[in-house]
Formats: C-alpha cells, structure tokens, sequence
C-alpha cells in the first residue's frame, strides 16, 4: 500500500515539473519582420527560416480571384489607392507593394509553399469562403495539399460558417481581438481545431481553459521575446510572428 502510494506522489510531482514544449511557429504574412508582408519573397524568407506554417490574408477582387493582401485598402502598403476589392487582378497585378514586390494570388501561394509546411488563410474579405473552399479541393485533388496542412481563420465568423457549411475536413481557428473565451460558443459550434486570439488578453488561466475545452492556442502577433517566453510559459500550442528566427525553428 505505501508503495502505491509513493508512486502516486512521484508521478504528481513529475506532472508538476512538466516543461512547456515548443510552440509550432507560424510565419505572420511571410517573414512580416524581414521581408514585404503577404509577397512570395516574404513567404520564402519564412520557409528558409524553419517556421511550421504561414499566416496570410486574403481577399476577392473584381474580376473574382482570390488575392493575398492585409488591407481592405492599397493606401499603406502600395503605390496606389483604393479598396483592393475595387479592382481587377490584371489591375492589382500592375501595383507595387513597398520595394518592388507585387501582390499574389493564392493558387501562386499555394503553389509555391505546396504542402512543405502548413498554411493558415485568413478570409479577410467578404466572399471569400466558397471560392476559396473551391480552390483547395482542385488542390487536394491534384494530390499538392492535403486537408490537414490547412488552417481557415477570420474575424469574420458569418465567413467562417459558410466555410464550415462547405468543408467539414479543413481545420477552423477563431481569430478573436478582446476575451478569448468569449471565442469558445463559435469554435464548438463550427468544430473549430484552434482559438488565434491577441495575445495580450492571454493568461495561463485562460490558456488553460481554452485547452481543457479541446482547442488549440495559437496567439497573435508575438514579436518581442519577453512575450515568446511568457506564451511558451503558458503553454500555448503555437505562436504567430513577425520574427519566426525569435522562437525558434522546426523540428
């Protein structure tokens, strides 16, 4: 009886001094920190600095392809001006991101990562779901992807239902910007795999109830190394950075 009970203890305490285990590291658009967001030399510099996935956004133009691009707008980031979603892509396609990079599309991003690591896609924009659903099934078909090195994510939860209503295999993430938890009725609801919350709302109490929910934790926009080592701390399942090369590199 003391024996069993000594082996309780002994496995409780090495519970208790578990280390975290590494993040996966996520590229936030590209190698953001390095190289032009959301361009394929940005999404390359990620690749070349050992991340396990990337992060991009997407929108649908005028002429109804799917672009990779931040902003609702052009103004910031280009040498022109307008809503991205205003203009064909024979138009985009003449634009200049910062220093002479262009705007892809996301076949051209796919393409280029084709299953080497995992990809998050942000549907950004409005109707971005069902073509975009479209797109990775003639992919998955072709045999370049398969469904699980695929993440669909959005702020935009009614786009995100329309994704779920289309496509039960590809993962869901719920990007969410203030409390976590108040992602978790949305992420049961469409059997979401992972939470993205900011990850200045995050706390290994949060963190923890999240996990015990049976979502992932896959915060945004972690740079700084003071905030790496808190998000390694709590546990979380991986991190989205500017600076892939600051957490470290896969396995």
């Amino acid at each position: 009886m003391r024996a069993i009970v000594l082996i309780i203890i002994l496995l409780s305490l090495t519970q208790q001094c578990v280390l975290p285990t590494d993040p996966l590291v996520i590229g936030h658009r590209g190698a953001r920190g390095h190289v032009a967001e959301n361009t394929l030399p940005s999404i390359k510099k990620a690749m070349e600095l050992g991340v396990n996935g990337i992060e991009i956004d997407i929108f649908r133009c005028a002429s109804g392809e799917l672009v990779v691009f931040h902003d609702r707008t052009l103004d910031r980031l280009t040498d022109a001006k307008g809503p991205i979603e205003n203009l064909i892509l024979d138009s985009i396609r003449k634009i200049e991101v910062l220093d002479g990079y262009s705007i892809p599309t996301l076949d051209e991003v796919l393409d280029l990562i084709a299953g080497e690591v995992f990809l998050n896609i942000e549907l950004k924009g409005i109707n971005t779901a069902i073509l975009t659903d479209s797109i990775l099934k003639t992919k998955f078909e072709k045999g370049i992807w398969n469904s699980d090195k695929i993440i669909i994510s959005s702020f935009n939860w009614k786009e995100l239902e329309v994704f779920y209503e289309v496509n039960k295999k590809v993962q869901i993430a719920i990007l969410i910007d203030d409390d976590p938890l108040d992602a978790l009725p949305i992420a049961k609801q469409l059997a979401a795999s992972a939470i993205n919350p900011n990850y200045k709302y995050l706390t290994a109490e949060n963190v923890s109830k999240i996990q015990k929910e049976g979502f992932k934790v896959y915060p945004w926009t972690v740079n700084e190394k003071e905030a790496i080592n808190a998000m390694i701390a709590f546990g979380v399942e991986g991190i989205i950075t500017d600076f892939p090369e600051r957490v470290g590199t896969r396995k």
